[in-house]
């Protein structure tokens, strides 16, 4: 087999960092489309909401799936039918006339999506080793938060200009050409495909791995901290359209502000990878997340609501988790050893299970005010620290 650090050029990381915008497509893009879907369909808040939640309840559990197939029958075949999945998904949404319909197509796009997220890791695993792991993981999430950056005021755009289904005709596009790259230059990378490895092997590795209090920690810090992003993103969106009257495009701008606090906090996270151990980076990065989401709550909760005082304080909230969820999702991967794969499978799993979770109890409580935001927000955030301390407090003292 061919060594595939050999092509582990700018361009390889260039197409995995592509490989992982599958999220943000499928869900970004999305965010500005909710109120004209609700108000298309004659539903309500809690229904609309589980064309986001369901997704991310797919991609959770097909981000197990994708890990374990991966580490069996290797990354490239999978990889590849993870897109076609998400093509397929992309081409039902946007075709749906009912509610439930849109939400079926959303759950297959998903069920694609998932897989872009886990295999870049993995692959980035492969190619690159433990050493150069976190500087890579952190690029790979700065190109994950360059994707809402760019799709959610896109999103915004669309929707005035062409109405809510033109961010799905955008969606299955590039899902096409993202396709289409990673066909040409994404080879296989894993060295040893266990093919042969029964159902039972893989149920013992996910033993072996939560027998690590460790893993357990890294991954459930990566689920509270992603589920702070997740309610934000949805909510604002309820809180510029409905709230305050503001337009979709408006808000995509102002959105801006939450993907470019995870830019700034990945950078600062890659720049100080070799320098500052993971588990202290962790737990900076939860009590940065911490202090700046329960200063948003305290604006909304007496009422002081502008664009400003959700997302300039969101900004920093996001900036927080830029500086821990590489830190996290590297401790994890690394902790894994050669259950790479199935350990991003699990990452991958808890984030968006959890973000799944916060979005639709932010669903069920919502009641027209910032009330459920703030609330939900600073739990999410306070669970994430908590969490987030154990690998700093089991760590290896010099």
């Amino acid at each position: 087999m061919e060594n595939p650090a050999l092509n582990a050029g700018p361009l390889f990381l260039f197409v995995l960092a592509i490989i992982t915008l599958f999220l943000p497509l499928s869900l970004h893009l999305f965010f500005p489309a909710l109120p004209s879907v609700m108000a298309e369909f004659s539903t309500s808040n809690a229904v609309v909401n589980l064309t986001v939640s369901v997704p991310l309840f797919v991609m959770a559990f097909m981000s197990l799936i994708y890990g374990f197939l991966s580490d069996r029958y290797g990354r490239r075949p999978v990889l590849l039918s993870s897109i076609v999945l998400f093509v397929a998904g992309s081409i039902v949404s946007t075709t749906a006339q009912d509610i439930w319909v849109l939400i079926a197509g959303r759950l297959l796009q998903a069920a694609g999506g998932g897989g872009g997220v886990v295999l870049a890791r993995v692959i980035a695993r492969d190619v690159f080793g433990a050493d150069r792991l976190v500087k890579v993981l952190a690029y790979l999430t700065m190109a994950y938060a360059i994707g809402p950056m760019v799709s959610a005021p896109l999103g915004g755009a669309l929707v005035d200009w062409a109405g809510w289904r033109a961010v799905l005709i955008a969606a299955t596009i590039s899902g096409i050409i993202i396709g289409l790259v990673a066909y040409f230059v994404v080879m296989e990378t894993h060295k040893k495909p266990s093919i042969r490895r029964s159902s039972w092997a893989t149920l013992r590795d996910f033993r072996d791995l939560f027998s690590n209090l460790r893993f357990i920690a890294y991954v459930f810090q990566s689920g509270f901290c992603s589920s702070v992003f997740f309610t934000m993103a949805a909510a604002s969106s309820f809180l510029m359209i409905e709230y305050l009257q503001r337009s979709p495009s408006e808000y995509g701008l102002y959105f801006i502000c939450f993907p470019l606090g995870f830019l700034t906090g990945s950078l600062i996270s890659s720049r100080l990878a070799g320098i500052v151990n993971i588990e202290t980076m962790v737990l900076l990065g939860s009590l940065a997340m911490v202090a700046a989401a329960l200063i948003q709550s305290a604006f909304l909760i007496v009422n002081i609501v502008t664009p400003l005082t959700i997302f300039l304080p969101g900004f920093f909230t996001i900036v927080g988790q830029g500086l821990a969820l590489p830190n996290a999702q590297s401790g994890a991967i690394i902790v894994a050893g050669p259950l790479a794969g199935s350990a991003a499978g699990i990452g991958v799993f808890f984030q968006l299970l959890a973000g799944g979770i916060a979005i639709q109890a932010y669903g069920l409580v919502a009641d027209g005010t910032p009330f459920p935001i703030a609330v939900t927000v600073s739990a999410c955030a306070i669970l994430g620290l908590t969490v987030g301390a154990i690998p700093f407090i089991l760590r290896e003292k010099p």
